[in-house]
């Protein structure tokens, strides 16, 4: 009976796995797919801007139209688009982020809860005058459960620090993209 029971709950468990793992695949595929419409977009709006400035330059008949070109508005517009196009990257990274921290918490739920479950049906069936084993074992065992806690913990800080590298490269990035005089008013401000 007891070996039936645990197969029971190791079929139970695989299934549960193997449907966290399909909604982590469609995660995976549906961010992969707003990733590609946001470059696909990006490279039509790149080809879109190549072509006006090819179109411009092809105008071009004296040396001060040229200068005109190379104003500092088209690099502060540049510059606007790359943060755009960040922007919406970021956001899709979070989302995804997000969604696989849920599913993990999630995952850490179940496992302590059909490991409790196993337990307690395990402990209810034991022979009379194991009284004293099944008192030892659950004091064990409770203190193991504080290790679903850790993982918890553990990935809750794995996931934040994501974030924030996410967020360190995001802002290197726009600091790079940023036009000089934006840098310059920046440091201004800073001292």
């Amino acid at each position: 009976m007891f070996q039936t029971q645990l197969n029971d709950q190791i079929a139970q468990t695989q299934a549960k796995a193997v449907e966290k793992a399909k909604h982590l695949a469609q995660v995976a595929v549906e961010s992969a797919q707003e990733l590609a419409e946001i470059n696909q977009a990006a490279a039509k709006d790149a080809l879109a801007a190549a072509q006006d400035a090819s179109t411009q330059l092809l105008a071009i008949k004296d040396p001060q139209q040229f200068t005109k070109l190379a104003q500092p508005e088209v690099a502060q517009e540049a510059a606007k688009y790359a943060t755009a196009y960040q922007a919406k990257v970021n956001k899709v990274i979070r989302n995804s982020n997000k969604e696989v921290a849920q599913v993990f918490d999630a995952s850490i739920d179940d496992a302590r809860d059909d490991l409790v479950k196993f337990v307690k049906e395990s402990t209810k069936t034991a022979p009379a005058g194991s009284e004293a084993f099944v008192s030892a074992f659950h004091t064990a065992f409770d203190a193991s459960l504080q290790q679903f806690d850790q993982i918890r913990a553990t990935a809750t800080d794995a996931f934040a620090n994501f974030e924030k590298s996410v967020d360190a490269a995001m802002s290197n990035i726009q600091g790079q993209y940023a036009p000089k005089s934006a840098k310059k008013s920046a440091a201004k401000l800073a001292a």
